[in-house]
């Protein structure tokens, strides 16, 4: 799933290849994903791209009075194209979803592997009638953010740390991937309890968050749009290395699985070398 890093460097990539340009057709190849129907996606017809903003995990393609809005949930991508075919896409077919061809030839378009569609595409006219975005907490990387902010934000938390930091109304932008990167940076359990935590320990996952983020944004920064993937999966340290060594302490890195989801961890670095109970991996072995 693509997070706040990888969102941040396809805004910094839109906003070198659109802003100042004309949308000439905007077509919607899997209506499934198009959660808003007034204004329609003709309306951005000869529109012309004045910005491009993120918020949390949100793209956000402002042209006029218009937003133009997608989250691109766990198998969503864009795609750039230079050009396109002559032969329209065919509706229905293929992961293919949303197809954006600007005037001069050149465009995006927006697919989703796999068969569970969660790719959602909104046409507003303020970004905060989209649900998901008027319910988002704070950017960990606005400037505003600070320790001081990030405390107030844990204080009456009681829930282990993993799932708050990955609450898009707590904190916007983090998910299962950077979680993983977060605590692994930080030396702290993904079950550690949020109403357990010393102050110390708030500044260092503070710290942990915010470098983290920047470090895998500065990464990204100017890739196009078609290799942020492969950077994102080069630049982990644990998430998505399970029985590979820890880059710190060379222990194998273990795994948790839950219905929809994993995490993964060292346990040298974060649990006192204990290993976390996998409840679905001991089912199976029962």
């Amino acid at each position: 799933m693509p997070e706040l890093p990888e969102v941040e460097a396809l805004r910094v990539f839109l906003d070198d290849h659109l802003v100042g340009k004309e949308i000439d057709r905007v077509l919607p190849l899997n209506v499934s994903v198009l959660k808003t129907y007034d204004p329609p996606l003709s309306a951005l017809h000869g529109t012309t791209v004045t910005g491009i903003a993120r918020h949390g995990k949100f793209l956000d393609i402002g042209a006029g009075p218009l937003h133009l809005i997608t989250h691109l949930a766990r198998a969503g991508w864009l795609r750039w194209k230079d050009a396109f075919p002559a032969e329209p896409p065919r509706p229905g077919k293929g992961p293919l979803a949303l197809r954006t061809v600007l005037t001069g030839g050149d465009g995006f378009d927006l697919t989703e592997a796999g068969t569970t569609k969660r790719l959602a595409v909104y046409l507003v006219h303020d970004p905060a009638e989209v649900p998901g975005i008027a319910r988002l907490g704070p950017d960990p990387l606005a400037g505003s953010f600070d320790r001081d902010a990030f405390a107030a934000l844990l204080a009456g938390e009681r829930r282990r740390i993993k799932g708050a930091l990955r609450d898009q109304s707590l904190i916007a932008g983090i998910g299962n991937a950077y979680s993983d990167e977060i605590l692994h940076v930080a030396k702290m359990s993904p079950y550690l309890l949020t109403a357990n935590l010393t102050d110390e320990q708030i500044t260092t996952l503070h710290t942990a968050m915010r470098t983290t983020l920047q470090d895998a944004v500065a990464r990204s920064s100017g890739l196009a749009a078609g290799k942020l993937k492969a950077e994102k999966k080069s630049g982990m340290r644990v998430h998505g290395r399970t029985g590979e060594p820890c880059p710190v302490c060379g222990d194998t890195i273990r795994e948790v699985s839950f219905s929809d989801s994993s995490l993964q961890y060292c346990p040298t670095c974060q649990t006192g070398g204990k290993p976390l109970a996998d409840r679905r991996l001991s089912r199976l072995l029962k």
